[in-house]
């Protein structure tokens, strides 16, 4: 079962969590703090944006992690829907952390490499 750092009211809120994602856990941090607070609607949109490379955050596209995040939103928002939730009133929290360190094997006289990998988790609450 994954632990989440944020715990809010589970009859007001919805949860996706992703965990061993092979993005950068910097980039994902970033991101994160970016749409930390708005509403679900315009961070959709905001990430949409950046994916398509109108806007931008911090004069960089974090497209790999953009789409990522975008996909964990749609997902808390499936789940929102589920639950009951009005879709309109959502609040988007979301936030990055360090994962499991995963290195790529050696080949003959090359040594092993350590790949990026990082949780997320998203929790969308209703005001």
């Amino acid at each position: 079962m994954q632990r989440y750092s944020l715990n809010l009211k589970p009859e007001k809120s919805a949860k996706a969590y992703g965990s061993g994602l092979r993005i950068s856990t910097k980039n994902a941090t970033i991101v994160c703090k970016s749409i930390n607070g708005m509403q679900l609607g315009k961070a959709k949109k905001f990430l949409e944006r950046v994916l398509s490379e109108k806007d931008e955050i911090n004069r960089r596209y974090y497209s790999k992690t953009t789409l990522t995040v975008l996909e964990l939103l749609n997902s808390a928002e499936k789940n929102a829907e589920f639950k009951g939730l009005d879709t309109e009133r959502l609040f988007v929290k979301a936030s990055s952390h360090k994962s499991f360190t995963f290195f790529r094997p050696r080949r003959m006289k090359m040594r092993g490499q350590q790949r990026k990998v990082s949780n997320l988790q998203v929790v969308l609450e209703q005001r």
